[in-house]
């Protein structure tokens, strides 16, 4: 296919990703928010809640991370590294796991991140968020809080999988 063909139907497929994800943005501006309980996580400085980890913040990004073995989400949380800064400057930022804190902080330091990391290991939180397998195995994602007084609402969610957007390198 000549090359002035194929980037003209490239063109086209672009505005129909546009157009859908417009009307994915409408219907999630839609979602009733659902109330999630206040979590305890582990870090390396002790336990926090989840209500800890918007950093005074309104909102908090919730990153559902395999943990260091996953290859995938290793290279997701390094393009979270890149952007974390902007991130932190509007909202809260964590990346969860079920590693050891202590397991956490030595692989984030191996690979220079810069994002605050909490262990979800003991608790129901990954799988409350549905981010466990059926067959027991951890899913990635991502999980958008918002506080609401001494409540926490989850306004948005999404899956993580090869090929989408939030990985730097796909695209």
């Amino acid at each position: 296919m000549k090359y002035s063909e194929c980037t003209r139907r490239l063109a086209d497929f672009r505005e129909q990703i546009a157009a859908v994800r417009g009307e994915m943005r409408k219907l999630a501006a839609a979602i009733e928010p659902e109330e999630v309980r206040d979590y305890p996580f582990k870090t390396p400085d002790g336990e926090r809640r989840l209500s800890e980890l918007f950093g005074g913040k309104q909102d908090l990004f919730v990153i559902h991370n395999m943990g260091s073995s996953c290859p995938y989400c290793t290279l997701w949380a390094d393009g979270y590294n890149g952007i974390y800064p902007h991130l932190a400057s509007r909202a809260g930022f964590v990346v969860t796991s079920p590693d050891a804190p202590e397991v956490q902080k030595t692989f984030a330091a191996s690979r220079g991140w810069r994002f605050p990391m909490a262990s979800h290991l003991g608790s129901s939180f990954a799988q409350d968020m549905g981010y466990r397998s059926a067959s027991g195995g951890w899913l990635p994602g991502i999980s958008v809080l918002r506080r609401d007084g001494a409540r926490i609402l989850r306004v948005s969610d999404s899956s993580s999988s090869p090929g989408d957007d939030f990985c730097a390198l796909w695209h």
